[in-house]
């Protein structure tokens, strides 16, 4: 497809979450306000920010996280990363990224919201900039064995309540309880 269509996809996602928050609901705003803003929102090339696509994979039983340990940020943190122009839609960027870095066939993705997050970052254009970060459910099938790819320093299945103390507490943590919910 093109740059556009992953654009309107960006938008009518965020349009359609449901924070149940008021903080979240002001971040859904201002995100909603920067994408309306630059259509090139979505490209890591664009210096101001660009939307990102990340997920939280849980195997079937929803008691355990695949983290990866991320060798920039040097933490466990959730699977993801950028868009890409031949991704149709953020939900599809979200399960390449999944795919890509878990090295799972067969994933599902919950194509509704999950969470967001906007955050400063130094990433693959070497320049500082802010990655708006849109979080989605996924789901592994039943006895899936992970395969960690080049972008990681390491790839493992946690007890959703026995996360590893360099993990992204706060965030896993929120996650995990927010997929509870559904």
């Amino acid at each position: 497809m093109s740059a556009s269509s992953l654009w309107h996809s960006t938008a009518m996602t965020l349009d359609r979450w449901a924070p149940s928050d008021s903080a979240d609901e002001s971040l859904r705003h201002t995100m909603l306000a920067f994408l309306d803003s630059n259509q090139d929102a979505c490209l890591r090339a664009n210096e101001a920010g660009h939307f990102t696509a990340s997920s939280l994979v849980l195997d079937a039983s929803g008691t355990h996280v695949l983290l990866t340990l991320h060798p920039k940020v040097v933490r466990w943190i959730q699977l993801g990363g950028h868009c890409e122009p031949t991704d149709d839609t953020v939900v599809d960027a979200a399960l390449r990224e999944a795919t890509e870095e878990s090295g799972i066939a067969d994933l599902t993705v919950d194509p509704v919201l999950l969470s967001a997050h906007t955050h400063p970052i130094t990433c693959s254009l070497g320049k500082p900039t802010r990655h708006l970060d849109l979080r989605f459910l996924v789901r592994a099938p039943d006895g899936a064995r992970a395969v960690r790819s080049d972008e990681s320093t390491d790839l493992r299945w946690w007890p959703v309540d026995a996360l590893p103390d360099d993990a992204e507490h706060e965030t896993i943590d929120h996650l995990v309880a927010l997929a509870a919910l559904r």
